[in-house]
């Protein structure tokens, strides 16, 4: 039985749905069904092109690990990240308080919309991410108004991942 979820941009009003991608990343779609719902701030990533995330506090009763890694994720793909202490650094320009916690790790939940992503961070080199969800409905919509984050701003912008059943 196939598990779905949905991807909101709450101020733009627009929502996707994705299957979870339990066979090919079970112990990271399981992390993420379990902790659902999640909101967070919206950022539109700098290094990999097409890409937009939230970052929250560590969810996961046991780190999943690396499954289903990728650098190179295409559009629709949807991932999990964890950093640990990388993302303090001021110069990734992130607000004090901004999905941070007392432990310095985050997990960063992203969604890609385009072609030519390459996880690829100057600092610390590759960043392969596991991609545990693919959106099946809206991407079309969803990367509209991803443009617009880039192009407009994402501040006040949340996104908002729930679970939107089984089938």
């Amino acid at each position: 039985m196939a598990r779905y979820i949905t991807i909101t941009l709450e101020k733009r009003g627009v929502t996707a749905r994705a299957r979870l991608l339990d066979a090919e990343a079970p112990r990271t779609a399981e992390a993420v069904w379990q902790a659902l719902p999640l909101k967070g701030d919206v950022f539109h990533g700098k290094f990999a092109r097409n890409e937009v995330y939230t970052l929250v506090p560590p969810f996961a009763a046991e780190e999943p690990g690396g499954e289903n890694q990728t650098v190179t994720p295409i559009p629709g793909d949807l991932c999990y990240f964890t950093f640990e202490g990388v993302l303090s650094n001021p110069a990734y320009g992130y607000e004090t308080g901004a999905g941070t916690n007392e432990s310095r790790t985050l997990i960063d939940l992203a969604y890609f919309y385009g072609r030519n992503n390459l996880l690829l961070n100057g600092d610390v080199g590759w960043v392969p991410g596991n991609v545990f969800g693919t959106i099946v409905e809206g991407l079309d919509e969803l990367a509209a108004a991803s443009q617009d984050i880039w192009m407009g701003g994402a501040r006040g912008e949340s996104l908002v991942i729930e679970r939107a059943g089984e089938e």
